[in-house]
């Protein structure tokens, strides 16, 4: 029996694609990218090019995006450049290099459709393409369950009390090391 909650069905499902995506490139000759540096190129094809932005998109680091993206640059896929609309800020865009392995990605992503197609039949392709294109909406918070109680409130503050005093022992700074969310 398959998974019954559908965000796993949902992440398999994106991880055969990404898969089925990745080999396709590499046997064109193109090199071999990590799940985070796949992500990172999607971002940049949905024009989300501000490290920052796309680190919170991914709930990473903005250290963790960068170094990804450090990757990309230094492959020659990627180049960092002047954010035209605020000098203060660099963003990422695709390189002439960058912008071949796009097009090729696109013509595999068209046929992994055409794949799909012909395993779950071409109307229930459409069908699901159709329905995951909708409008989701921004993001809801639903209250089911109830929560980790208070005991667990307090094991997570002093979990993190103990990290971020572990960190300024080591020069690292007050809250350095501690995953939070950038705002």
């Amino acid at each position: 029996m398959r998974n019954p909650y559908l965000i796993v069905t949902l992440l398999e499902a994106f991880e055969w694609y990404d898969e089925c995506l990745q080999l396709s490139m590499q046997s064109l000759g193109w090199p071999e990218l990590s799940r985070s540096e796949s992500m990172v190129m999607m971002h940049v094809q949905l024009n989300n090019v501000r490290p920052a932005d796309i680190a919170r998109s991914l709930r990473l680091t903005r250290q963790a995006v960068h170094h990804t993206i450090g990757a990309l640059v230094d492959r020659g896929i990627l180049e960092l450049v002047d954010d035209p609309t605020d000098g203060r800020v660099r963003i990422v865009q695709l390189t002439e290099l960058g912008r071949a392995m796009r097009r090729d990605a696109r013509k595999i992503v068209n046929g992994l459709g055409k794949v799909l197609g012909d395993k779950i039949g071409d109307a229930e392709f459409e069908h699901l393409r159709s329905i995951l294109q909708r409008e989701w909406g921004p993001p809801v918070i639903v209250r089911e369950g109830t929560g980790p109680g208070k005991k667990y409130q307090e094991d997570f503050a002093s979990a993190e009390g103990a990290s971020l005093k572990r960190n300024s022992r080591s020069g690292r700074g007050s809250k350095r090391g501690v995953r939070r969310k950038i705002s």
